[in-house]
């Protein structure tokens, strides 16, 4: 395959070849746990991918917001900015203090952060007064092989306890 085809080598590495169910878990750790056994007996695990499925989208609230939180978090967000503005500029300046342009554009930055994030604050008028991290997930993971390998790779799985489902629960 050759380079000028970097779209076709991306879609081709996740691809597998008539690709067949080895087992479906809960959980991310069991399907790996599951990958690492055979990789363990030396079976070509190339020829295996976990899938992900069922995505769904988990928030965790971390906390209330208030207008203190938020002009606080938005000045020291401002303070980093203009910190880093500050480091730029000192490396232009002729008098040599670094803190005579540190500090002041520290400050600045934190000025013009607290302003604009007390101002998206406000436009929201209290309709999200928490703060959340977010993230997706997938409810089950699937194993899945090659055709070609299948029976062997279901084979050694015989000998790990617990990584193939029990066909009758």
């Amino acid at each position: 395959m050759s380079a000028s085809h970097p779209r076709r080598l991306t879609a081709d590495v996740f691809r597998l070849e008539f690709p067949q169910s080895l087992a479906t878990y809960d959980d991310y750790a069991q399907a790996q746990r599951t990958v690492d056994y055979l990789s363990d007996e030396k079976f070509p695990v190339e020829h295996c991918m976990i899938v992900g499925t069922d995505l769904k989208r988990v928030e965790r609230i971390t906390g209330r917001l208030t207008t203190g939180r938020v002009a606080a978090g938005g000045a020291a967000s401002g303070a980093w900015f203009g910190l880093f503005v500050g480091l730029v500029l000192s490396l232009f300046s002729s008098d040599g203090t670094l803190l005579g342009t540190l500090v002041p554009a520290m400050v600045m930055g934190a000025l013009f952060g607290l302003i604009f994030t007390l101002i998206s604050y406000a436009l929201t008028r209290g309709q999200r007064d928490f703060s959340s991290v977010s993230q997706v997930v997938a409810t089950r993971y699937e194993v899945l092989v090659e055709h070609k390998v299948a029976a062997q790779a279901r084979e050694i799985l015989a000998g790990l306890p617990g990584a193939l489902p029990n066909p009758f629960a």
